[in-house]
């Protein structure tokens, strides 16, 4: 008959390796869990220590950029406004500046081309002829 006692016994150690091996994964699975708990734990604790007072400070520091933000937009909207004002009064002022320069030009232009005129018309008279009384006194 075949002895099986090295075999059974082989079959045992390799047995007792796989319990062994299956107690060793679960000790590393709750040893896992035990870790990932307190991490967690430390996690939530500095979260509520640390990053919870700064987060309420960022929000805060927020609201206000949001409302300056606001602020300057309605002020850059009234600047724009009052600037497109201003000039379209210059614009106007400017066009009734011209038309007023144009309208005295015109007339001292006027005024010149008469005196001109004059002048020219008195440059080009020819002598007098002289009076009838001189003709009448000779004789």
């Amino acid at each position: 008959m075949i002895d099986l006692h090295t075999t059974n016994v082989l079959l045992g150690i390799m047995a007792a390796v796989s319990v062994l091996e299956a107690l060793l994964l679960i000790g590393i699975g709750v040893g896992g869990f035990l870790v990932y708990r307190r991490v967690m734990q430390l996690v939530t604790d500095l979260e509520a220590r640390q990053i919870a007072p700064l987060r309420e400070k960022v929000d805060a520091i927020l609201v206000d950029v949001k409302a300056v933000t606001a602020r300057v937009s309605q002020q850059t909207e009234r600047v724009d406004h009052a600037i497109s004002g201003t000039m379209e009064r210059v614009d106007e002022t400017a066009e009734r500046v011209k038309s007023s320069v144009r309208e005295k030009v015109a007339q001292a232009t006027g005024v010149v081309r008469g005196l001109r005129g004059i002048i020219m018309s008195m440059m080009h008279q020819g002598p007098r002829p002289k009076p009838p009384a001189e003709a009448v006194g000779r004789a």
